[in-house]
């Protein structure tokens, strides 16, 4: 019996020449479709070599599909803010820094068209129209979001490359002292004169306090419970949830002069419920950021003033 005739094992590629007399080159990618690279080679030695190199990369497992990174940017990047599980106000600071700083350079691009020299142009730019701080969260969060394209291999390489590119260098703040906080405190006013005191001596952070409540505080000891915050979004609604951070969650111990400050203001300006707010405006209202920051930046300007006189 004649034996069956051995299969003809199937080249990795071809190259060919063009009626221009540039050379092609085609393969057969992993999925098992015929592909041709993307630029034509000068001679058939290139053309082969772009092959060999091609084949060594799919057998070490690093070809990437020169298709795959053929996905807008604008629309990635939406779908990765979607599916991060974000807490509402870092939702919100990311959404505004594509809305503002991203998307306007990068929203009309694929993925795999946003290269090295760009981001740089990018990030120059930035910095000549806003703050540094504000461009430092911006590029990190468009290396995040490339570095999840590395990962779903839509892209071979992260663009973002620029050391120290995504570091905040914030100016050291001077600590206020004693009278410094007392004059703030007085300039507030009594409904928010304990605010201050909480923030220098808690210290919480504004969007706690805007979620304590009457059974959050006791007199005996004199002590503030924070198990919650309520930071309010640039919409005016209030973000009720955890704290910051697991760490946010505490008991903060008050120094005993702070007892007729704290006394006074569940007597007069707390929300009378059992489960009242703490802090409300002057028409009963939870306080407004834009409301208490006015009237913060006038503290401090008068303040200041007093001071240089």
């Amino acid at each position: 019996m004649t034996g069956r005739k051995p299969q003809r094992r199937r080249e990795f590629g071809t190259v060919r020449r063009l009626p221009s007399g540039r050379w092609q080159a085609r393969y057969w990618a992993p999925d098992g479709s015929r592909r041709t690279a993307p630029e034509t080679f000068a001679t058939k030695t290139e053309a082969q070599t772009w092959l060999t190199l091609t084949q060594a990369d799919i057998e070490r497992r690093h070809w990437v599909d020169p298709d795959a990174g053929k996905v807008n940017f604008e629309a990635y990047a939406l779908k990765w803010v979607d599916e991060r599980g974000l807490s509402a106000t870092t939702d919100e600071l990311y959404r505004r820094l594509l809305r503002l700083h991203l998307l306007p350079a990068f929203g009309s691009m694929n993925l795999d068209e946003i290269t090295s020299p760009g981001v740089r142009t990018w990030r120059a730019e930035r910095l000549q129209t806003t703050g540094a701080t504000t461009v430092a969260k911006s590029y990190r969060l468009l290396k995040a979001i490339m570095e999840t394209a590395t990962d779903d291999e839509l892209i071979r390489r992260n663009p973002c490359r620029i050391k120290g590119a995504g570091i905040e260098k914030a100016k050291e703040r001077s600590t206020a002292t004693i009278e410094q906080v007392d004059a703030l405190a007085d300039a507030m006013g009594p409904r928010w004169r304990l605010m201050v005191y909480f923030a220098a001596y808690g210290p919480m952070r504004p969007e706690e306090q805007a979620a304590l409540r009457r059974p959050d505080v006791t007199l005996e000891p004199l002590a503030v419970k924070i198990s919650e915050a309520a930071p309010e979004l640039t919409t005016g609604r209030r973000a009720v949830g955890d704290t910051k951070s697991a760490a946010g969650t505490r008991t903060v111990f008050l120094s005993a002069f702070l007892h007729i400050e704290v006394k006074r203001h569940l007597d007069w300006f707390a929300e009378k419920e059992p489960d009242g707010l703490l802090f409300v405006g002057e028409k009963g209202a939870p306080f407004r950021r834009s409301t208490f920051g006015r009237k913060w930046r006038r503290a401090r300007a008068k303040v200041s003033t007093a001071g240089e006189s």
